[in-house]
């Protein structure tokens, strides 16, 4: 089943833009990122979750159109393939030569591409502990970067050997498992120093320190999650964060490329579809149970962001089971 809307397929298409080849020592650690998925996952279509925590495997050999989905904080790493995510009005492309970090939870819509037919899409995803990464961001030893801006809470960097080893490390530990519990969380910490002093690395420091516009953003966006289905007061969510309501408006823009009505609107959408088609509920119900008080409105919302009509997008998710497990399971892999 594919998401794609015209517009929607217009902007991925845009973006889309040849690779240029990795330097020979990064080529040979990105073999090396492509045997270990392989062992993994043994060559199968799907995700694998590791027995380090937080850690995930992907191989996708059958991509279909755009997915709507949720990212979370997280790294991003691709062996083969390529993929865009859109975050409100901003393309994201990353590829073997680059990684992708979240720092805060956006709804995003992506999809996976293949290089070549004959080569799956192979990817990894690391979560990342906002908790650790603040305790880090408290060690005196860090190196001292200037103070970022709220900023977008999702970036793309060229890798670097000192970001893709450690990774590397931390996937051969699925092949030790009993190394797992001393060596995973020392390995996920210098992934963590590495992002943070490298690229972008001022972005992921906002997030995790302690009272900045980025933290307070996230913070809004937590109590966002949990009450989305009711009626959204902006002047409410300024105050709680101890912002005023231009500055909070000016600032949840910056972070997720959306204002908060648009961010809610697109949580609203995603948990009705999810209750829709994974749990069996009624159109009239799942508009319902997340804050929708008009069903033409719902219909009307419902299809632009998704491409089609409730009903008919349910009925689609019925008809064509199979490739939508695997659509779903490309998303995970941002």
């Amino acid at each position: 089943m594919s998401d794609e809307t015209p517009e929607i397929a217009a902007e991925i298409a845009g973006a889309l833009a040849q690779p240029m080849p990795l330097e020979p020592e990064l080529d040979e650690a990105r073999k090396e990122l492509v045997a270990l998925i392989n062992r993994i996952t043994g060559g199968r279509d799907g995700t694998v979750e590791t027995p380090v925590a937080g850690l995930q495997v992907f191989c996708i050999s059958k991509p279909d159109g755009p997915k709507h989905a949720f990212a979370t904080p997280a790294l991003g790493l691709i062996a083969q393939g390529s993929k865009r995510i859109i975050v409100g009005d901003d393309i994201y492309v990353y590829d073997p030569m680059h990684y992708l970090v979240t720092s805060v939870d956006l709804p995003v819509c992506g999809q996976v591409r293949l290089t070549c037919e004959n080569e799956p899409y192979l990817g990894v995803r690391l979560e990342l502990a906002l908790d650790e990464i603040g305790e880090l961001i408290g060690d005196e030893k860090l190196p001292a970067k200037a103070n970022a801006p709220a900023s977008r809470g999702m970036y793309v960097n060229r890798i670097a050997m000192p970001v893709l080893e450690p990774v590397l490390r931390l996937l051969r530990l699925v092949e030790t498992p009993e190394d797992v519990p001393i060596m995973a969380p020392l390995i996920k910490r210098e992934i963590m120093y590495r992002l943070l002093v490298n690229g972008e690395g001022a972005r992921l420091r906002q997030i995790a320190l302690q009272d900045s516009h980025t933290q307070r953003i996230a913070k809004a966006i937590s109590a966002l999650r949990v009450n989305y289905a009711q009626s959204l007061r902006v002047e409410d969510m300024a105050r709680a964060v101890h912002m005023s309501v231009s500055s909070f408006h000016h600032h949840f823009k910056a972070v997720t490329a959306m204002s908060p009505l648009q961010y809610q609107k697109q949580l609203r959408l995603q948990e009705a579809r999810r209750q829709m088609l994974m749990t069996g509920t009624d159109v009239a119900s799942a508009a319902h149970s997340v804050g929708y008080e008009s069903p033409s409105q719902f219909a009307r919302e419902y299809g632009r962001m998704f491409g089609a009509p409730p009903l008919r997008d349910k009925q689609r998710w019925l008809s064509e089971a199979g490739n939508d497990a695997m659509g779903a399971a490309s998303m995970e892999a941002a």
